[in-house]
């Protein structure tokens, strides 16, 4: 089968080969044959060794498709099912899944590093990203790790769903758990930060700022949701003006960087809540006083994958899309095949682009 290979941290190209091979169906795992996967700011962490993965590795952990065989032991899917990829798949027994926290599980994300899925080239192993590797056209997960989902959707959709609409829309409702009337910042508009807007809206903020040094991503933002768009610059004066200079309710950060991080929280009021969703280098350090910290009164949050259990979100979040509460056709690009990757990439990389889907034939 054909899949994208990334050899080493730093390769200007990635490996777009047909001679990838799976190992065998345990009687826990799942085939799925995808059928679209994004391209997220995350698979670009991957290729520059900011989030660090076993290599050589397939990118690659927004996608949906279709399941094509199951194990002995696995009863959530049968071939033929519709599902979203997981790419946190929770064991179900360790403490952060016993403390309702499944999107903190690290058993499978830690065997990620151990157990490669592919083959190439013969018998060379290559590793899945976070141990799915959706720019693939066939993987194989564990079953927490495909999300039955209601065939009506559409894969593309289906795929948004698995990454950057529950990581965003998650982070607002789940994690935050914006309040109706309140007033929300959002600083990145990619995406991730296109999604947060959306779930500020179905959550009934009143008042949603987009911060972004793109102008041409403003008005998308407001399409989908915000009330005011601007660029980082004119922060401190789009604070004055919209909340009175007292600040925002709730700050995001959806972009990575400790900059950012510092600036949501100085769009945070006192006493509001700064979420960090953006997934940010290990020696990129936010340089937070002491003493703000105490007596600013501010809540610093993260919002790791929405902070959901995908098992309830991922249909939540196809219901509000059916229902037409969320906009995600807006948020696709374009759509892509397999063979462009590298452009994608390059496209992703100069930030004029959200989400760019690969529609596998």
């Amino acid at each position: 089968m054909r899949a994208a290979l990334l050899h080493a941290v730093g390769d200007d190209k990635l490996d777009i080969r047909d001679d990838f091979t799976l190992t065998p169906v345990g009687p826990t795992d799942v085939r799925v044959r995808i059928k679209a996967t994004g391209v997220c700011h995350s698979d670009l962490s991957v290729l520059s060794g900011v989030l660090p993965m076993a290599l050589p590795v397939i990118p690659g952990h927004e996608g949906a498709g279709e399941v094509v065989e199951v194990g002995d032991h696995v009863t959530s899917v049968q071939p033929g099912d519709h599902v979203i990829i997981n790419w946190t798949p929770a064991c179900g027994t360790c403490p952060n899944c016993m403390v309702g926290q499944p999107f903190l599980c690290m058993t499978y994300v830690m065997e990620s590093f151990s157990l490669p899925r592919f083959r190439f080239g013969g018998d060379t192993p290559a590793f899945g990203m976070a141990g799915c590797g959706t720019w693939a056209e066939e993987i194989v997960v564990p079953w927490q790790g495909a999300i039955k989902v209601d065939p009506e959707v559409p894969y593309e959709v289906a795929a948004l769903i698995g990454c950057g609409i529950t990581t965003g829309v998650g982070a607002a409702i789940n994690t935050a758990k914006v309040r109706p009337g309140s007033t929300v910042a959002v600083i990145g508009c990619g995406g991730v930060g296109l999604s947060v807007i959306q779930g500020a809206r179905v959550s009934g903020a009143t008042t949603i700022l987009a911060v972004d040094p793109l102008e041409s991503k403003h008005a998308l933002a407001k399409k989908v949701g915000a009330t005011h768009a601007c660029t980082p610059d004119r922060l401190m004066e789009v604070i004055g003006s919209a909340t009175g200079g007292k600040g925002f309710d709730y700050g995001f950060e959806v972009v990575g960087k400790s900059a950012s991080i510092m600036s949501a929280w100085q769009a945070t009021r006192r006493g509001g809540d700064v979420i960090v969703v953006g997934a940010g280098a290990m020696d990129d350090i936010v340089p937070l006083s002491a003493f703000s910290l105490l007596f600013e009164g501010k809540n610093l949050r993260s919002s790791l994958y929405g902070g959901s259990d995908v098992r309830r979100d991922f249909p939540f979040f196809a219901d509000l899309w059916k229902a037409g509460k969320l906009d995600l056709d807006s948020m696709i690009s374009s759509r892509i095949k397999l063979a462009d990757l590298n452009d994608a990439v390059a496209a992703l990389k100069s930030g004029e682009v959200l989400r760019q889907i690969v529609v596998m034939d």
